[in-house]
This record gives structure tokens, sequence and C-alpha cells, in this order.
């Protein structure tokens, strides 16, 4: 246990900040928010299963009002786009647009962070992630929140082959670069959170 906890806190805090900073930064020019910028890396990462406006209010720890005033703002840019769910037609489905995932590819969002980390070894790196990780799980997990931890680290993720997966808590088909997604669902395999992947 940390001896003074607050210390990592606030470590935490300050990088956030500094992220929010180089968010607001990189959306100004079109008028976008930080949380625009997280909803769009959102939707970067997100699974097929967990890419609705009630994950994304989740994910972000905001109401479903400020989601909503949101993907409008998205929506209305054309970085965004909203579709019906195949099997159930009440669910909304969001991805983004060829347009929002070249907004995310030339504005770079995390270059910051990108550069930063290169300074450091990436066995460091990994510790660190894994570290953050199994603090901000016991959170969300004290907290009653969805974890939304990569698919590939799940209980559910069940590997067939070199390139098949299939998700058991689905029962569907996943192919690699699936696996590599973030997921609502996620249940972290035993021994994970330590693992320092």
């Amino acid at each position: 246990m940390l001896k003074n906890p607050v210390v990592l806190l606030d470590l935490v805090d300050r990088l956030a900040n500094l992220m929010r900073a180089e968010f607001r930064r990189v959306g100004s020019e079109e008028g976008l928010q930080p949380v625009h910028i997280q909803a769009l890396l959102f939707l970067a990462q997100v699974n097929r299963f967990s890419n609705t406006p009630q994950a994304l209010a989740e994910y972000l720890d905001t109401t479903k009002g400020t989601v909503s005033q949101s993907l409008l703002l998205l929506d209305r840019r054309g970085l965004i786009e909203r579709y019906q769910d195949e099997i159930d037609r009440r669910v909304v489905r969001l991805r983004l647009s060829a347009l929002g995932e070249a907004f995310l590819d030339e504005s770079n969002p995390s270059g910051l962070w990108q550069t930063a980390t290169r300074e450091v070894s990436a066995n460091r790196v990994r510790y660190s992630v894994s570290v953050l990780r199994t603090i901000l799980y016991e959170m969300q997990n004290q907290n009653g929140g969805p974890p939304f931890g990569t698919c590939n680290t799940c209980v559910y993720c069940q590997r067939k082959s070199q390139r098949i997966h299939h998700c058991a808590w689905f029962g569907e088909r996943l192919s690699g670069p699936e696996t590599r997604k973030i997921c609502r669902e996620q249940v972290p395999k035993s021994g994970y959170l330590t693992a320092g992947e």
C-alpha cells in the first residue's frame, strides 16, 4: 500500500488535465470541446457490442443528456454515423465516419502522450499501464461501473485458431483486430490485472 496515495492521485489528475488541454487545442479549429474528442477516441477503440450512446455515457461517466448533445454536434459535423442494430432495431449504434477517422489521424489527439512515453522504456510503460489499469478496475468495481477492458483480456474471449476468436458472452465470432477493441462487458481473466501486459 502506498504511504501517500495522494501523490499518485495528483499525478494522474495532472496528466488528465494536460490531456484535456491537448484535446482542447486539437479540437479548437473544429469548434470541438474535449468531451467531443473523448467521444471520437472512444468510438475509434470500442467494439461492435459496446458502441452505443449509453455505453459512451458510462465510459465518460457523464449524463445521457451531455452525451446526446455531444453526439448531435458530432453528427452535424459529419464526424460520426448512427445506425440501427441489425438484430434489435430499437438500439442505435455509433461509428466514426470516414471524416471522423481522417480527423483523428490528422489531429493525433494522443500525440502528446505518445511523444512523452517514447522517452520511457517500454517495460516501464507496460508496468505503469498495468498498475493504472488495476487501480481503474478496482475503482470501477467499487463504483459499480463497467470495466471497458480489451476483449482479448476477457474470460469470455476464446481463441479458436490463429485468426479466429469467439465471444462466449455474446455468442459471436471475433476477428483478431476485434479482440484488441474495448468492451463494456469485459471481465478480466484471472491474473491479468497483475500480469503487466
